[in-house]
């Protein structure tokens, strides 16, 4: 199901067939830098992470991270989207993309359809946001939301702490 729309993409909600794309997304180097290792490493891993994660979200929360595709082609890019964390007051923005689809403007704009969305249509006035200290990549578009830095947590599971930036309005 198409959730959000914007000029060049479509996120929609992931479905157990999306698993070779999530597959080769969480393995792939900068996913395994910056947001770890989440043992996927198999169709059926992918096809079981799709279940618990993705799919329960839409259920439980009534939103999601979402595969974000080309409009032109329906290509699978990435995911953006917004994620409850236990650890976390707000719910969280979050976003990943194939290293051959970086640096073309995906990704912001996909994320500011996700923070419009998560206002007009959920009715959130705060969103979160995490990333390593080290993604300067994500901290810039981050910044580009007009997210502002609030200060490091503990990653959890980890000894390090990872940035904590909550939207200014």
């Amino acid at each position: 199901m198409i959730v959000i729309e914007t000029e060049r993409l479509y996120l929609r909600e992931l479905e157990r067939n999306d698993h070779d794309f999530l597959l080769r997304l969480m393995n792939s180097p900068g996913w395994l830098k910056f947001i770890g290792d989440r043992g996927v490493k198999t169709p059926e891993d992918a096809i079981n992470y799709i279940e618990e994660r993705f799919l329960k979200s839409y259920q439980t929360f009534g939103y999601g991270l979402y595969l974000m595709e080309a409009k032109a082609d329906k290509t699978a890019l990435g995911i953006c989207g917004l994620v409850k964390r236990e650890h976390l007051e707000y719910p969280d923005i979050g976003f990943a993309l194939m290293p051959e689809f970086e640096g073309n403007g995906f990704a912001l704009e996909a994320a500011q359809a996700t923070m419009k969305y998560a206002k007009k249509e959920l009715k959130l006035e705060k969103i979160a946001a995490i990333t390593d200290q080290e993604n300067e990549r994500s901290i810039h578009l981050l910044k580009k939301l007009e997210m502002e830095f609030d200060k490091m947590i503990p990653s959890p599971g980890e000894d390090s702490k990872i940035m904590l930036f909550i939207n200014s309005s």
